[in-house]
């Protein structure tokens, strides 16, 4: 009789893991390389609480856009602005727009004192490089030239080849990691991560909201998915406490 139960029990548990095992589902989903930290740990924690699984693809917002456009099989889209995303909404290529962070820029260096002195440092131009995202594929280039044209510099360092232009905000931070660039304009993201190279090394401004467009960063679900029911439960994910919490760990501000 016991070894009857066991069996029948057993038995139960190989079908439940079956079932389960079914039900899963994997999504993949296109992500701003300035998430990538805050997203892979989402992810794995989303994957702990529903069996479900997420394989992302990083890389700048207008480089995911052009893929998007172009047919590449993502579930969904998390940008690095607004505007992108919002634009396949209007193409009927995407639905479900929502913001889910917004963004902080930076100016890091390993090697100047930029957190007291960063007026100064730039205004001198004496650094061979500075470096910043391509303005026309990643927000945080185009925050990063509104400030510099809101110092009147822009124009004098970009005639002098003084700007070293990076096509997403992962190659711009590696340009100032490698001493290719002596400072740059950074995801905040990317200093805050502790297993980053940045962290505790160097020195950074945090640059204030005034001198720069917020840098909402959007959300939207691929009409094209074939998992879009599990996809929008990941996106709703991004506003449960875990998800919130991770967010703002990595330097993020919650969209209010």
């Amino acid at each position: 009789m016991n070894r009857m139960l066991t069996t029948t029990f057993a038995t139960t548990l190989l079908l439940s893991a079956s079932i389960a095992s079914a039900q899963a589902d994997t999504i993949t989903v296109a992500v701003a390389a300035n998430f990538t930290k805050a997203a892979e740990q989402i992810g794995e924690q989303w994957s702990k609480e529903t069996g479900n699984k997420v394989r992302f693809s990083f890389g700048p917002t207008g480089g995911l856009y052009a893929q998007i456009n172009n047919g590449a099989p993502f579930d969904a889209f998390f940008s690095a602005d607004t505007k992108t995303p919002e634009r396949l909404v209007k193409a009927g290529k995407a639905t479900d727009f929502r913001v889910y962070a917004q963004g902080k820029l930076a100016l890091y260096s390993t090697q100047l004192p930029v957190a007291k002195e960063h007026n100064q440092i730039i205004k001198a131009a004496k650094f061979n490089h500075i470096a910043v995202a391509n303005s026309k594929a990643a927000p945080y280039g185009a925050a990063g030239v509104a400030v510099l044209k809101n110092m009147g510099m822009y124009d004098k360092l970009k005639s002098e080849n003084k700007i070293a232009t990076g096509e997403s905000i992962t190659a711009t931070f590696q340009f100032v990691m490698t001493g290719n660039a002596q400072l740059g304009f950074v995801a905040f993201s990317q200093l805050m991560d502790p297993q980053s190279p940045a962290h505790n090394k160097g020195e950074y401004w945090l640059v204030p909201q005034k001198d720069y467009a917020p840098i909402n960063q959007g959300a939207v679900l691929i009409k094209t998915s074939k998992h879009a029911k599990t996809a929008k439960e990941f996106m709703d994910y991004m506003n449960s406490p875990a998800a919130k919490k991770i967010i703002e760990s990595y330097g993020y501000a919650m969209p209010q």
